[in-house]
């Protein structure tokens, strides 16, 4: 295990749409898009000794992601979502509770690897747990150096606000979109997404702050300073995963020491082209459009945490 591995701690599930089964949770599909752009990816989560958790399994070791990270519930089921339509056809959806990833232990071969990971992705659904806040508090203390990405995941009814502000205040990178970053800001216009950053920024203690904002673009504020993306229009097919890509490309960006602004760039085609695809989980192209992602020239991006800025 090197130092550019990151762990991706939470949710794996599946939605259970009417169409059939889709596997999901953002920190599964934050290290499938992690795994595709070569970057030493893991996951930290629990499924049920089930067929639906045997299959997640298979999922895994077929994208190249090792399943030491995985536990599984002898006495929880492997997490699902459940569908419902009203008379009018509109869904309605149901995030089922005590499943296996309300209770992820991380494991001995877990802990060994938040020693030397570079990063740990962490989301608040996942953290509607009292179990779950206490592992990830575990393998945070034994990850020291290791940046701390929270990425802002509102899905009511577990979105509670106080909670999230908490977790954001923990972490040196934050990923949300423009509703959510709203909805933690209030008092300010609609569509001051930079100073509503500054504001989460100054409330938190984070400098680093992704706001995704859909068919407008991404901003990102990076110790002072706002750097704004536009989209480039696609057809879009779904935006299931989208700011899950997004997330793990800019990622990808910052292990391979590039600008800010190269990272939005990245982060925002690759968003794009998996809102053209069906699916959280569509096979990359190569490269990635428009540019590839391949190393830049440029002023280096360096990942280091609020912990090992504070060391020297």
């Amino acid at each position: 295990m090197n130092r550019n591995t990151l762990l991706c701690f939470g949710e794996i599930l599946w939605d259970c749409l009417p169409s059939g089964l889709f596997l999901g949770g953002a920190p599964v599909n934050v290290a499938y898009h992690l795994a595709r752009l070569g970057q030493p990816a893991r996951v930290i989560t629990a499924v049920g000794r089930d067929p639906l958790g045997d299959e997640i399994k298979r999922r895994l070791q077929g994208w190249g992601i090792p399943l030491e990270g995985v536990s599984t519930s002898p006495r929880r089921p492997t997490g699902t979502v459940r569908v419902r339509l009203d008379a009018a056809g509109k869904p309605d959806f149901e995030i089922v509770t005590r499943v296996a990833w309300d209770d992820v232990r991380p494991s001995r071969q877990a802990i060994a690897a938040s020693r030397q990971a570079a990063a740990i992705i962490y989301g608040s659904l996942a953290l509607r747990s009292d179990a779950n806040r206490r592992h990830l508090q575990r393998l945070l203390r034994s990850s020291q150096g290791a940046m701390r990405v929270f990425d802002v995941n509102l899905r009511p009814p577990h979105d509670d606000l106080a909670l999230v502000r908490r977790l954001a205040a923990e972490a040196d990178l934050i990923k949300l979109n423009d509703e959510e970053l709203r909805r933690l800001t209030p008092g300010r216009r609609p569509g001051a997404l930079e100073p509503r950053a500054r504001q989460l920024a100054a409330a938190t203690g984070c400098r680093r702050i992704c706001v995704t904002a859909g068919a407008a673009g991404a901003g990102v504020l990076w110790d002072g300073a706002w750097v704004w993306q536009p989209a480039q229009p696609v057809r879009v097919v779904d935006t299931i995963g989208a700011g899950d890509a997004f997330l793990a490309a800019f990622l990808d960006a910052l292990m391979r020491r590039l600008p800010v602004s190269e990272g939005l760039r990245r982060a925002c085609r690759l968003a794009e082209f998996v809102s053209s695809q069906p699916g959280a989980q569509p096979p990359h192209p190569s490269p990635v459009p428009p540019q590839g992602l391949g190393p830049r020239a440029g002023s280096a991006v360096r990942p280091g945490s609020k912990r090992s800025r504070r060391r020297g």
